[in-house]
């Protein structure tokens, strides 16, 4: 690297982090730099290119702007170098070099919610194998990408949980994550690493699921959503209520910490409670209504806390995979060859986390971040931080 003292950054920094991650080819092979071909790739991705051949596009396009900062002995790196870098990069070494990053950009919150969830690679697959899905973890309040993990399809999801949150830092956070997760061992495993829970119950618990839905149905919700004092019901309540574009949606959450009737408590580490949260979406005189149950290591006294934690969770479709998808474009990235999709998801995770860390143009969008960047070298060497 070409940096002089006043460029350097106050602590360690993106470069630095990537610098570190083990490169894969064998001496006598590297043509290019592995840090100059990460960093060509991030730019890229930063400023609106998607795919290797825009990488190579972008590279050429920005060959002396590159060559301020970076060594480029063998110039820009080819389309097919890019591919086959990221096709041997080692997932699991990429994704420490990101979770460690990450933990840089990270303030601190308390009782933050950190969402996990899955999401497929739609055109990433290969003819007569499934869909490929990053599982990924959404810091909430920090508005970050954490770190992911690659499956093969949806119903392995379970296997890459345990993965992920072994290489996070949840201490203090409440872990949320969808039915696929309501795992005992997940449930243990959240509670060792010092955070909460608050898992989704569906048809694969299915008696649990029906056994919590009859706790409530005996309830008078009506009445303590209504405030009135109601004999021997221990229960909580909380409602949020939310209006925009011609659509009024109410959340109403329940919640109780009466788990002693329930057979597999002890299984189950930490629990403490069981959860109801209702969304009544109103549009154009229409009205849908959803129930939805979960089980948590929270208190049973705070329906509060209990629903902003689900709405937290559901957050992360707008917030993290819309834009994956609509700014990144991810569900159009046809990267398929070893490991390249999981690591270009991973890349795509670095730019995003950059450019929401960008906080000297706080009123811009991230589109218009992108372009600003795309625009304006000295911009984008703010963004990423040399």
């Amino acid at each position: 690297m070409k940096r002089s003292k006043a460029d350097e950054p106050r602590g360690p920094g993106l470069i630095d982090f990537l610098a570190a991650v083990p490169d894969p080819r064998v001496n006598r092979t590297r043509e290019h730099q592995l840090l100059d071909i990460l960093i060509i790739g991030v730019c890229c991705l930063i400023c609106g290119g998607g795919g290797f051949t825009d990488m190579e596009i972008f590279g050429r396009a920005h060959r002396a702007w590159f060559r301020r900062f970076l060594e480029l002995p063998g110039g820009i790196p080819s389309h097919d170098t890019f591919n086959r870098v990221f096709a041997a990069l080692d997932p699991r070494a990429f994704l420490d070099c990101f979770v460690r990053w990450t933990q840089t950009l990270r303030q601190r919150l308390g009782a933050e919610v950190v969402a996990l969830d899955g999401k497929a690679l739609r055109r990433a697959g290969r003819a007569g194998a499934g869909l490929p899905y990053i599982v990924s973890a959404w810091a909430s309040a920090n508005g970050l990408a954490l770190g992911q993990v690659k499956v093969d399809d949806k119903s392995n999801e379970i296997t890459a949980v345990p993965e992920l949150l072994r290489a996070l830092d949840v201490t203090g956070c409440i872990v949320t994550l969808d039915a696929m997760g309501c795992q005992k061992k997940i449930a243990r495993q959240i509670v060792e690493q010092g955070a909460d829970y608050v898992l989704s119950l569906k048809g694969n618990q299915g008696v649990m699921h029906d056994e919590v839905a009859e706790l409530f149905a005996a309830l008078p919700l009506e009445e303590i959503a209504a405030g009135r004092p109601v004999p021997d019901a221990a229960c909580a309540f909380h409602q949020t209520v939310d209006g925009d574009h011609g659509r009024v949606e109410t959340r109403r959450c329940w919640c109780t910490a009466d788990v002693a009737w329930f057979a597999d408590r002890e299984q189950w580490r930490g629990l403490a409670s069981f959860g109801l949260v209702e969304a009544k979406r109103e549009t154009n005189g229409e009205v849908s209504v959803e129930r939805r149950y979960f089980i948590s290591s929270l208190p049973g006294d705070d329906a509060k806390q209990f629903l902003h934690a689900v709405r937290e969770h559901w957050g992360v479709e707008n917030r993290l995979h819309w834009t994956l998808d609509v700014v990144f474009g991810e569900d159009q990235a046809r990267a398929r060859t070893k490991n390249a999709a999981e690591n270009l998801a991973a890349l795509r995770r670095f730019a995003l986390n950059l450019l929401k860390n960008e906080s000297s143009e706080k009123k811009l969008s991230l589109r218009s971040k992108r372009l600003m960047a795309a625009w304006n070298g000295d911009y984008l060497k703010k963004v990423l931080g040399v």
